[in-house]
């Protein structure tokens, strides 16, 4: 598709109802309502394609698109529909996968509860559609700065040109150097994000199929603990048509404390002895590194907008993770359509933002994110990056051994391999008191 660069506005009176910065999944969904609803929308891109600058394991829940517009998971750019849900323990040379098989999220007369997803392909496909509705997608420009006319946002500076617009929506992703500009938030701390690095492995789609257990079309989601040499974080594995996106997620700061690398960690853990015969003979035809906003329902600042001027997406901190499920692209998608809602239901840019939050809470965004927000306190747990996978590994050991000599009882066993790995009994009972509060 081709996409124009934008004229110039250099006046109020040129302008457009909504100027969206970033072409990711909040932008453009954001886009396709606004334009389908007859409002003028400029959505403006630094990379040369949407999805260009983006980097994600590469999950949707069909449920975001079906809100957007039912029925349109049916002609999006998906990869496989999951129906394996993984999780992966390793220590040392050792593994632990649970497979939890339902053949019910791909049930006929529903749609498939999620895909893997290309982010490339995906959001080019998206920012597509909102040009279908009549939105204007400008790539390769790069926002400088906001214009402010008697505290409100008005527009934007995009080198040399001006360009306005009744509100302004920033989908730029996290640290969004709009909502900076706009007073919203300052840098971004450490200690709330980690880095995430994946690889895009190119292999046959039946080898996929063949090596994960899967018919065609189906696919596999896995998340990996004990991956990261203590540090807090883990992997993610999923299985695309003709691809596997293998990657690692893991905070900074603890990273930095470490002799190796980044990208060695992430080289041990393909070289997994569990991990690369899933991905051997692959080529890898794609790799990149982002950060990833880890804090949750307690990253999301205090004001998402202000007089002209909204957050989506990843710039908002709409990112869940439980541990055994990363969520991001859905409720960038669902932030997005309650902005979009927000913009037309307003009766004035002074209304748009009270009604963005309104439509957040409406749409179950926010009731979510803070449904689940007492994962973090579990996942702060030290132990549970090294400690856990080890035991867990060292108990299956003990399960599956037989010398010949007459076997111990095994709550002995237990309790004796807690010991050997430096925990205690009183620690789980602690993490298990956690876990009730936060659940």
């Amino acid at each position: 598709m081709t996409r124009r660069r934008v004229g110039l506005f250099l006046t109020e009176e040129e302008k457009f109802d909504v100027i969206i910065v970033g072409a990711g999944p909040a932008g453009s969904a954001c886009a396709y309502i606004l334009a389908r609803e007859g409002k003028s929308v400029l959505v403006i891109e630094r990379g040369d394609t949407p999805g260009a600058k983006n980097v994600t394991g590469g999950r949707l829940y069909t449920y975001a698109l079906e809100l957007l517009d039912q029925g349109l998971h049916e002609e999006a750019a998906l990869e496989r529909k999951v129906i394996r849900e993984q999780i992966m323990m390793l220590s040392g040379d050792r593994a632990i996968t649970i497979d939890y098989h339902d053949p019910s999220f791909n049930e006929e007369g529903r749609p498939p509860m999620s895909y893997t997803i290309l982010r490339g392909v995906f959001d080019e496909w998206l920012a597509g559609k909102a040009e279908e509705m009549g939105a204007m997608v400008a790539c390769g420009i790069r926002v400088d700065e906001l214009i402010e006319r008697d505290g409100r946002i008005v527009g934007v500076v995009a080198g040399e040109d001006e360009m306005y617009a009744d509100v302004v929506i920033a989908a730029d992703g996290v640290n969004s150097f709009m909502a900076q500009r706009a007073g919203l938030i300052e840098d971004i701390k450490a200690e709330t994000v980690a880095v995430g690095i994946k690889e895009v492995i190119e292999l046959p789609a039946k080898t996929i199929e063949e090596r994960f257990n899967l018919r065609e079309g189906q696919g596999a989601a896995r998340l990996i603990l004990g991956c990261t040499e203590g540090i807090h974080g883990g992997g993610f594995l999923y299985t695309n048509k003709d691809s596997i996106s293998l990657g690692c997620v893991f905070m900074p700061e603890e990273a930095g404390q470490k002799k190796k690398s980044v990208h060695e960690i992430f080289q041990d853990v393909k070289m997994h002895p569990s991990i690369y015969p899933l991905i051997e003979g692959g080529e890898t035809i794609e790799y990149g590194a982002h950060l990833v906003s880890e804090a949750g329902f307690r990253g999301i600042p205090k004001k998402l907008f202000r007089e002209g001027f909204l957050m989506v997406g990843d710039a908002a901190g709409f990112v869940i993770n439980t541990g055994y499920s990363i969520r991001g692209i859905d409720l960038a998608i669902v932030s997005g359509i309650a902005a979009a809602r927000a913009v037309i239901g307003a009766e004035g840019t002074a209304a748009a933002g009270p009604l963005y939050m309104e439509e957040l809470k409406k749409i179950k965004l926010l009731p979510t994110m803070q449904a689940q927000d007492g994962f973090s306190d579990i996942l702060e747990t030290a132990w549970l990056y090294d400690k856990v996978p080890d035991l867990a590994a060292d108990v299956f050991e003990n399960l599956f051994t037989v010398t010949g000599e007459v076997p111990g009882s095994v709550k002995k066993d237990v309790m004796r391999l807690i010991r050997s790995n430096d925990l205690s009994a009183w620690q789980f009972i602690k993490l298990g008191f956690k876990g009730m509060r936060a659940l």
